[in-house]
């Protein structure tokens, strides 16, 4: 069988077929559940599990499910704590009170959204995310032997090491050149380069300046393209900047196998690209979400949100109320703009062959326009 247009290095390195990866995405890998992460590896890209506040052992529970779906690589994508030297990090209660004592107005604010929106109290239990934590996790990641291993936010620098004993592929997501540089001289292997338009926690730079601005920085340490990708076109812009592959998450939150709330699904498949907005409110950290009533409560509060993750442990007993209520449009929907062109569900297959044809169609026009 012969290569298709968009075979690239990183197919090669990977052994995969086609350089389209599934973005490891959501809290307790709810987006990304296996059998998705299966679905899109043996249509030839590469799934990645998001493992974030996943304990260690539901960590290799997941990656086990994966392997009884498939034989193809995959990866695990988690969020790394600032810095793995420090001694420990206070747990959820020692949180909650920092925030009585230091932010009492956030903290009676965010008491008093249960009450707006008629929820009970609820205390979450996500566990603190900690570096003895996070460490158990990686550990499980180089047991398990597991294709690649991402960052979705934090510095992997600790983890390139660890990986290249086990023969295992790192790549670190980053939104701007400063942090690109970083990545590369920690050796990771791949650099995530994610624009703005792209869902969940995200920087200021849109795609068609950041990409070829991070390949030019890090060469020749090649650059995967994330953010508003969601179709053929798309995804071959992605390689036209100068990326070796492309991250996808949007697009696969609409996938029969996804694991998101329904309600959730229909944000997306009804939201213009204007809906998704740039918020702190439920992390602290700049995230682009659905709009929702509980964003904008919290811009017509007046209140500064707290820094990460403080900010993070107040919303999340919130988020835990909602989910006991079934509340799902009190919940953060991280979302990209390219939801304003997603209309349907469809099986994660269709949707992977879809952005697959239309790029090959793509090149292969630009292709004959010299002749």
């Amino acid at each position: 069988m012969s290569k298709s247009v968009l075979h690239t290095s990183l197919c090669d390195d990977l052994k995969i077929e086609y350089p389209v990866f599934l973005a490891g995405m959501g809290v307790k890998g709810n987006a990304t559940p296996p059998k998705l992460v299966a679905t899109v590896s043996e249509a030839g890209g590469m799934g990645i599990l998001g493992c974030s506040w996943l304990d260690a052992d539901e960590v290799r529970r997941r990656i086990r499910a994966v392997r009884n779906l498939t034989d193809k690589p995959f990866g695990v994508d988690l969020l790394l704590p600032a810095s793995m030297d420090e001694s420990s990090v206070p747990d959820r209660a020692e949180m909650r009170a920092r925030i009585e004592r230091d932010f009492p107005k956030q903290a009676a604010f965010g008491k008093s959204l249960s009450e707006k929106f008629g929820l009970k109290p609820v205390q979450s239990q996500l566990a603190a995310m900690s570096p003895e934590f996070i460490r158990r996790q990686v550990d499980v990641c180089l047991e398990e032997k597991i294709a690649v291993f991402a960052a979705g936010l934090g510095d992997p620098g600790w983890v390139v090491p660890l990986a290249k004993q086990a023969n295992m592929k790192v790549m670190g997501l980053v939104g701007n050149v400063r942090n690109a540089e970083r990545q590369k001289k920690a050796g990771v292997d791949y650099v995530i380069a994610q624009g703005y338009e792209a869902g969940g926690h995200t920087g200021t730079i849109a795609n068609f300046p950041l990409i070829p601005m991070v390949v030019d920085a890090v060469a020749p340490t090649p650059v995967i393209a994330a953010g508003a990708i969601a179709d053929g076109r798309t995804v071959a812009a992605g390689l036209a900047l100068g990326a070796v592959g492309v991250w996808v998450g949007t697009a696969f939150l609409l996938a029969e196998e996804s694991n998101i709330f329904p309600r959730h699904q229909e944000e997306i498949i009804k939201g213009a690209a204007e809906d998704f907005i740039i918020t702190r409110a439920y992390t602290g950290k700049t995230a682009r979400d659905y709009k929702n009533d509980v964003i904008k409560a919290w811009d017509e509060s007046g209140l500064k949100t707290l820094p990460m993750p403080l900010q993070g442990v107040l919303m999340d007993d919130f988020i835990a109320a909602a989910e006991a209520a079934n509340r799902a449009e009190l919940i953060n929907n991280p979302v990209g703009q390219i939801a304003g062109m997603l209309k349907q569900k469809r099986p994660a297959k269709e949707i992977m062959m879809s952005m697959v044809h239309g790029a090959e169609e793509v090149i292969e026009r630009l292709s004959a326009m010299r002749k």
